[in-house]
């Protein structure tokens, strides 16, 4: 019999995914549009280019948002934390239980 349970977290994951892509791509059709009508406002008015600040700005903003997205989930999703907080619960048992103990002699 199928895990209903592990079928809805799978689809969870799955929908967060979607909406994790989602945002990517609205965030690079703004990207790409709004810095268009920068670029035509600049060709336009006197001066030298400044549409080339807000390009980069933004566009550093637009790489780190689709590294997180696209490095299979965001950097520092949920399965991250927990290999975190496994690694500080191990960290503190090992470091509660002392250092290793020599082995005892054998006694005949």
């Amino acid at each position: 019999m199928p895990d209903i349970s592990n079928d809805n977290q799978a689809y969870d994951r799955a929908r967060k995914r979607v909406e994790d892509l989602r945002g990517f791509y609205m965030h690079v059709l703004s990207y790409l549009s709004v810095n268009l009508g920068l670029f035509i406002l600049d060709m336009m008015t006197p001066g030298g280019p400044w549409f080339f600040w807000p390009l980069v700005g933004w566009g550093i903003l637009v790489l780190l948002h689709g590294a997180t997205v696209l490095m299979n989930g965001s950097l520092f999703d949920e399965r991250w934390e927990e290999r975190k907080i496994r690694q500080f619960m191990e960290r503190d048992r090992e470091r509660l239980r002392g250092p290793p103990r020599p082995p005892r002699p054998l006694i005949p």
